[in-house]
Parts: C-alpha cells; sequence; structure tokens
C-alpha cells in the first residue's frame, strides 16, 4: 500500500512543469502547498505535515531514506543490498536500518539520481559504478542482475573537516614522534606508498600526509573518484577518471591520468589507489624526478605490498621480475602500513624504508613497528616503537632537514 507521503509526492510530481528546472526553494513551497492541501482533509499535525515535506524533497533532491544516515556525522558508512536490506556502520560497529522501506522502483530511482548528480551513467551496459556525492562521499553501485539479490549501494563517508596528523594522534593512531618523523619526509620529498585492507583509513591518512607538502609546490592528485582535500595548496590540479558512459564515449583510466600529469609540469603526484597496471606508470613518474609523490594500495603487510606492486606491473607489461624490483627499489622510499585492529580502531602498524636491492631481491628495513602492550578491557593497547633509523637520509640533507635523533 502507498504511504501518504507517497501520495502527496504523485500530486506535486503531476503539477510540475518538466520542461524547466525548478530552484530547491520552489520544490519546497510546492511540496509544503500539497502537504497542507493533504492535511486539511486528513488533519495532520505539525511533526507529521514537517516530516512529509522533507520526505519529500529528500526523495526528489537527495537521497531519500538514507538522507539521514547521511546527515548523521556519527555514521562512516551506508550499505545498501537490494532493496530490503540496509546497514550502517557506527563507532566501528555495523547495525540494521529499520526506520525506512526501500522499494525496488525507489532504490532504481536512488541510483540513477546519485550517477546524474555526478554526471555518471550506470545501466545495464555498465552495471559497476564508482563515483562520489557533493559531499566528498566515496560511492559504489552494482546493478542486478551482476548483484543477485538486487542492485547494491556502498556509501563511504569521509569527516567534513579533513583529517589531521594531530587527529589522528588524538585517536591513537600514531605517536607524536611519529608524525613529527611522516611531516619531515613529506616536506624532503620522500616517495611514500600506504597499504592496509579495506576499511583501515588508507585514503584519509594520505590526506592528512598531503597536508604537509609545501605550499610553493605544483601538485596534481589523480582518482578514481575525487575524495582527496588538500587544503592551502594555490597550484593544485584534481584529475579524475571517468568511465565509459555511452557508446563511442572513451572511458579516461588512471593510467592516462598518469601519463597526461607527467606532461602538466607536476613537483607532486598524488595517486588517490594504485591497483592495478598504473603502477607502472606510478613508479616511472617517481623515478623520473617527480619526488615526493604519494599513493595508496591494498595490502596484508608491506612485503605483501612488495608482490602487490610486482603483479600490478606485469599486468601493464611484460618485464623482467629483477627490471620491475629495480623501478620499485629505485622509485619507493617509505612504506606505512596501516591496520584495523580487533576494537576497530586504526593504528599505523609499520613504518618501512626501501633501502635498495640485494641479490635480486627487495630490501626493507623497519623504522618503527607497533607492539601491542597486555590489556584487561577490550580496547587495543600499544606502542609505536622506533626499531631502526632512517638510511638514506640524502633528501634530507637536499631540503636542509635535520631528523631527530640522527644527529646530523
Amino acid at each position: 500500500m502507498e504511504a501518504p507521503w507517497q501520495e502527496i509526492k504523485r500530486q506535486v510530481m503531476d503539477g510540475l512543469d518538466m520542461s524547466r528546472e525548478f530552484t530547491d526553494e520552489e520544490l519546497r513551497e510546492r511540496i509544503a502547498l500539497a502537504v497542507r492541501s493533504y492535511s486539511k482533509e486528513k488533519l495532520l499535525s505539525l511533526k507529521v505535515r514537517e516530516s512529509y515535506e522533507e520526505q519529500i524533497f529528500n526523495s526528489f533532491r537527495r537521497l531519500d531514506v538514507l538522507q539521514e544516515l547521511l546527515d548523521d556525522p556519527e555514521v562512516t558508512e551506508i550499505m545498501v543490498n537490494g532493496e530490503a536490506h540496509i546497514f550502517y556502520e557506527k563507532a566501528g560497529a555495523l547495525y540494521p536500518w529499520t526506520k525506512a522501506e526501500l522499494s525496488r522502483e525507489r532504490l532504481g530511482d536512488m541510483i540513477q539520481q546519485i550517477a546524474g548528480s555526478a554526471n555518471r551513467a550506470v545501466n545495464e551496459a555498465n552495471p559497476i559504478l564508482d563515483t562520489r556525492l557533493s559531499d566528498g562521499s566515496r560511492v559504489n553501485i552494482v546493478l542486478e542482475p551482476v548483484s543477485v539479490e538486487g542492485s547494491c549501494i556502498s556509501i563511504r563517508k569521509f569527516s567534513k573537516k579533513p583529517m589531521t596528523l594531530e587527529r589522528l594522534m588524538e585517536l591513537e593512531s600514531l605517536s607524536q614522534e611519529v608524525a613529527e618523523f611522516l611531516k619531515l619526509l613529506v616536506q624532503a620529498g620522500y616517495n611514500i606508498f600506504i597499504s592496509g585492507g579495506t576499511g583501515c583509513g588508507k585514503t584519509t591518512f594520505l590526506n592528512a600526509l598531503s597536508a604537509y607538502i609545501p605550499k610553493t609546490d605544483r601538485v596534481i592528485t589523480i582518482e578514481d573518484s575525487a575524495e582527496l582535500r588538500l587544503v592551502d595548496k594555490p597550484n593544485l590540479v584534481r584529475l579524475e577518471t571517468r568511465n565509459q558512459m555511452f557508446e563511442g564515449v572513451k572511458p579516461i583510466t588512471i593510467r592516462d591520468l598518469i601519463r597526461t600529469a607527467l606532461r602538466m609540469r607536476p613537483e607532486r603526484i598524488v595517486v588517490g589507489e594504485c591497483r592495478g597496471e598504473e603502477a607502472l606508470d606510478m613508479l616511472q613518474a617517481m623515478n623520473t624526478g617527480h619526488d615526493g609523490s604519494l599513493s595508496t594500495g591494498h595490502a596484508n603487510s608491506c612485503r605483501d605490498m612488495m608482490s602487490r606492486l610486482e603483479t600490478m606491473v606485469l599486468m601493464g607489461m611484460e618485464l623482467p621480475l629483477t627490471a620491475i624490483r629495480s623501478q620499485i627499489a629505485s622509485g619507493l622510499d617509505i612504506l606505512v602500513h596501516l591496520g584495523r585492529m580487533r576494537d576497530k580502531s586504526r593504528k599505523v602498524l609499520t613504518i618501512t624504508e626501501v633501502t635498495g636491492m640485494q641479490e635480486g631481491e627487495i630490501v626493507l628495513k623497519d623504522l618503527y613497528r607497533y607492539v601491542e602492550k597486555p590489556s584487561d578491557g577490550e580496547a587495543v593497547c600499544g606502542e609505536l616503537q622506533r626499531v631502526g633509523t632512517l638510511f638514506n637520509q640524502e633528501k634530507c640533507k637536499r631540503a636542509g632537514i635535520t631528523l631527530p635523533g640522527t644527529g646530523e
């Protein structure tokens, strides 16, 4: 049975002139008139009228039943598994959303609204879409029948304020000593790669590190969907991929954008995530004078990240393994591995230096390692302990930076 507010929405739609665009204010006025007219017959309370007005407006211009979750600053992720099941993440735990229901038609309308607002297309020919909302939230959409139980939406929300290393220290993701160390490495132009599993905070950490790129540097960011928010960077260019929306429209890949970025006189290249053949182009950029470049990738450890990079390079070009490892060893300087602990907290687990090659193998040297301490409670307690000293300090010397504790 149709809900009362849906009946009012139909009346609003019937009265709209589809030949022109309506502003939000005009639409709200028409919705309010329709709700007042309906209320004269049904004697609705003020609270119910306001609720109907908001629901109808959200269904037209916002994300319908998901809008309340989007507006909640404590909700970090929203998952729609077909029209029957909605879940959200708050404080690291998952909960079912039972306040509202979705029909197949409303879910389809919501998906097209998300895609259209980002000037993207998702349909039977292109049933998978990665995009973003106007507030920067990351969105993944998979249509049925690729998603067997119904179309799915996954929304990863980001804080309204860009995350900083100071805030990460407050959350005990890293120590002040490590934060200062990483700041200096970014300023000195070390190539840093951030690894970790899904949901461990790689993009957030990358954004936090990017804040310490000098203002004078020309920075180019390259992403599938633009999520990074670099503040106080006057000479910033943001590039975003494009899928094949229509026949004859050529897709623009991460690899295309890296190649283009090299012709744009970049001083720093920031790649949101490496997950395929673009790893070769990223490493070549790091090896051709673009010091201070940053990127992220999925892996279980720093050593695993090296193996994954080798595999990703082989996706783009068949090269001898020794040549690939040489590119990695000479291009990357520092690996930062993040993890999500059993108490749902996110921590820096390892900071590792790539020191070179020996007997055909990439040599890794741990600089900091997270050591967990015994704890009676559920919270994970521990600290990042320094286990090594930076071997390659040439970039620090060229930048006039002295690392604490080195005496140089």
